[in-house]
C-alpha cells in the first residue's frame, strides 16, 4: 500500500467524547511532525476498549483504552510505531517479531525527535525528551 492510498480517507475515531477529544489532541501532534498522512495510510480506525491496547492488524485498527491517550505525546508516539508496524507486515517484509518491534520502536524515535524539533509548545518538546530517553534505555535491551 503506498502513502498516497491513505490520503483523502478520514481516520476514524470511535469511543466516548473524552477518549475521542485525546485522541483528537494526539492527532494534532501527529500533524504537527508531518506523518498525518503516514499515520492514516496503515491505520484506518482508532478504537476505545477496555482492555489491553493492541494493534489489530486484520481491521488497520488499533485499539486503545483511555490510560494510551492520557498523554497526547505519548498515544501519538504509539499511534505512529504501530502505523510503522503495520506498514511493515503490508509490505510483506519477513523478519523476526523481535526485529518488527525494534524498527518500529526506530520510527517512534525518529517521530519524537521531529515532533521535538517542529513544537513551539514547551511542554510538548519536555515530554518528547523525556520518551527519547526512555525509548534509547528500552532499545539497549535489544
Amino acid at each position: 500500500m503506498s502513502e498516497s492510498a491513505g490520503r483523502g480517507r478520514r481516520l476514524k475515531i470511535e469511543g466516548s467524547p473524552d477518549f475521542k477529544e485525546r485522541v483528537r489532541r494526539a492527532l494534532k501532534l501527529v500533524r504537527t511532525a508531518g506523518y498525518y498522512d503516514f499515520l492514516r495510510t496503515y491505520i484506518r480506525c482508532i478504537k476505545e476498549i477496555d482492555g489491553l491496547t493492541q494493534l489489530r492488524v486484520s481491521e488497520a485498527t488499533l485499539w486503545a483504552n483511555k490510560y494510551a491517550v492520557e498523554n497526547s505525546v505519548d498515544a501519538a508516539s504509539r499511534f505512529i510505531q504501530k502505523a510503522y508496524y503495520m506498514q511493515i507486515r503490508l509490505e510483506g517484509k519477513h523478519m523476526h517479531e523481535g526485529m518488527m518491534e525494534f524498527q518500529s520502536f526506530v520510527k517512534c524515535i525518529e517521530f519524537l525527535k521531529k515532533l521535538r524539533d517542529k513544537s513551539r509548545n514547551q511542554d510538548v518538546k519536555s515530554d518528547c525528551e523525556r520518551l527519547i530517553k526512555m525509548w534509547n534505555e528500552s532499545l539497549l535491551i535489544y
